[in-house]
């Protein structure tokens, strides 16, 4: 089985797992310790949100500050714009920023959250049959 884990350095463990929460991750205890937490999405994806501390463990590069810089775009699909609207809403009650308005693409429309680090996720919704030319 193939799976996806994005690893994210943070600057509070649990006030970000909380966040995620928030969007509709639930947490894996099995990976979880005082300085990461396994947050996942579906069966296959997977978010460990990490202390800068144990983030720094992994890699010999500097960690981004990503309030200022874009480090990455995650992007999440779901199954209705209703549902893009649920997760976002909720991630902003939560404490997250919208830096955008939403887009419309005709086919797509997504929104993005951006959680306490400045990590940016962009929840969205596609419907292949009104893609252009299908």
């Amino acid at each position: 089985m193939k799976q996806v884990f994005i690893n994210l350095a943070v600057a509070d463990v649990n006030k970000s797992m909380d966040f995620y929460t928030q969007l509709g991750f639930e947490v894996n205890l099995q990976f979880c310790d005082d300085d990461a937490k396994c947050m996942v999405w579906s069966e296959h994806i997977f978010v460990m949100i990490m202390t800068h501390d144990k983030f720094k463990s992994f890699t010999n590069k500097p960690i981004a500050d990503t309030k200022s810089h874009i480090a990455g775009l995650f992007a999440l699909s779901v199954e209705s714009l209703d549902r893009v609207n649920e997760i976002v809403d909720k991630g902003l009650a939560a404490g997250g920023i919208e830096p955008m308005p939403m887009m419309d693409h005709g086919f797509m429309q997504l929104r993005k959250v951006e959680d306490y680090d400045g990590h940016t996720w962009e929840i969205f919704y596609m419907d292949m049959s009104k893609f252009p030319g299908a």
